[in-house]
């Protein structure tokens, strides 16, 4: 089965993740590159009130088509309880040639639901499962058998 992973990470959390997805499912990885700047103190707040605005922005083309791959699976960070602008920019352009979905999330406490909730409603279709994660256990490296679990679940462990 041909597997994508796509994702987007600001400060590393969502990328420790995609990456032991990637490895766990054998994924070809699309990162994704928002063009504008979110680093430090004012990254972090226009940030956040980019993504409680649902606003898009600039990234960098991706190179990989989602509609040449059997599974897609799809991560994002959650800022003010919604997806990173740069996924919403990408869900946006290519979310419904997605033919199978599995969406993740990294947290600080609270927000997958409705973050869940706006993905779909962009690729339009309901996930095959969905993952989420606090960012505190994703640090503390506890996340890992999260990530086996979900590899199980789909018969891809091993």
């Amino acid at each position: 089965m041909r597997t994508l992973l796509v994702y987007y990470s600001r400060t590393g959390v969502t990328r420790t993740v995609a990456q032991a997805l990637a490895e766990r499912f054998r994924a070809d990885v699309e990162e994704l590159h928002d063009r504008k700047a979110r680093t430090g103190p004012w990254g972090w707040i226009t940030a956040c009130m980019d993504a409680a605005c649902k606003r898009s922005t600039e990234i960098d083309l991706p190179a990989k088509d989602p509609a040449a791959y059997d599974l897609v699976l799809i991560g994002t960070p959650v800022w003010a309880y919604t997806m990173a602008p740069a996924l919403r920019t990408y869900l946006s352009q290519r979310g419904r040639a997605i033919k199978r979905a599995v969406l993740f999330c990294t947290m600080g406490s609270s927000g997958d639901r409705r973050t869940f909730r706006h993905m779909v409603q962009l690729i339009g279709k309901p996930p095959t499962a969905v993952l989420a994660l606090l960012e505190r256990d994703v640090r503390s490296g506890i996340f890992a058998a999260s990530v086996r679990d979900l590899a199980d679940q789909l018969g891809m462990g091993g």
